[in-house]
């Protein structure tokens, strides 16, 4: 006999699952688009534009591209418990393959989101997630989560923050995939994902995450799917629980995102060894 808490927990399993469905369709679409305009104006496009998840851009590894022109604006609400961005721009950056190894995979390394809402420390399980990992302290030392926007906040059944979209949309990225780790970590028991985990959006393919990624602030039900890479601090924990307290805005009929009713603003990111 099924119990009505169980069925909740399929409920929101199956409902999170239907929004990535409905964001691999919206790339697939985009993609066609894309297509189509660049037959229309006669552009070649090196390398196809690819949409997904957590990889938008197809570019090469050594260009560094010029900030956007827009800052991530702040809408304040009566709701929102979070400061003003810190002045600058979001930088478009893309790499056309995971960056080399250069961490110390028996190191410890430690990541600091300096947010809106608070700073969010992060203990990086190094030597179980490397590539992960690398690619963190990469895309930290690039300057490439400064100034983005956190876009996603879900409030029903499944309790996370998701983060590391330059766009904040859900669906840009640093142009490179990263293969999936950890996935039998021993916190991931009964296909949840508990309170505290960070670990790694992606597409609902195996080997598809980038750059986003999603803090759990309450225990989650979720298939043991997404590399699980980190695990914050007290201290960060009360800062998403305060996040959390502001709730989410209505679906994007677009894109299916909840955002945050806080202004969640990663003003800096970096990657520390210890």
């Amino acid at each position: 006999m099924v119990s009505q808490e169980q069925r909740r927990r399929q409920l929101a399993r199956e409902k999170f699952l239907r929004q990535q469905q409905r964001r691999t369709q919206a790339r697939r679409k985009a993609r066609v688009r894309n297509s189509v305009i660049a037959s229309v104006l006669g552009v070649i496009v090196i390398g196809g534009v690819v949409l997904y998840t957590t990889d938008a851009f197809k570019g090469t590894d050594k260009k560094t591209n010029t900030a956007a022109d827009v800052t991530p604006s702040a809408t304040p609400t009566a709701q929102d418990p979070c400061a003003k961005p810190a002045a600058g721009s979001v930088k478009k950056l893309s790499w056309k393959k995971e960056p080399a190894m250069t961490i110390d995979t028996s190191a410890k390394y430690t990541m600091k989101l300096a947010t809106t809402c608070g700073d969010i420390d992060i203990a990086l399980k190094t030597a179980a997630a490397p590539h992960t990992v690398n690619s963190f302290d990469f895309l930290a030392g690039q300057g490439f989560f400064d100034h983005t926007r956190c876009h996603r906040l879900t409030t029903d059944g499944i309790f996370v923050l998701q983060c590391g979209d330059p766009q904040g949309t859900g669906m840009g990225g640093p142009g490179y995939t990263l293969p999936d780790e950890n996935l039998k970590d021993k916190s991931l028991k009964g296909n949840s994902y508990p309170a505290g985990t960070v670990a790694m959006a992606n597409t609902g393919q195996k080997h598809t995450g980038g750059s986003q990624f999603f803090l759990v602030y309450k225990n989650s039900p979720l298939p043991p799917s997404y590399t699980p890479f980190g695990t914050v601090s007290a201290a960060g924990m009360k800062v998403l629980q305060k996040i959390a307290a502001a709730g989410a805005q209505p679906a994007d009929p677009t894109s299916g995102n909840t955002a945050p009713n806080a202004t969640v603003v990663i003003n800096k990111a970096t990657v520390t060894k210890s």
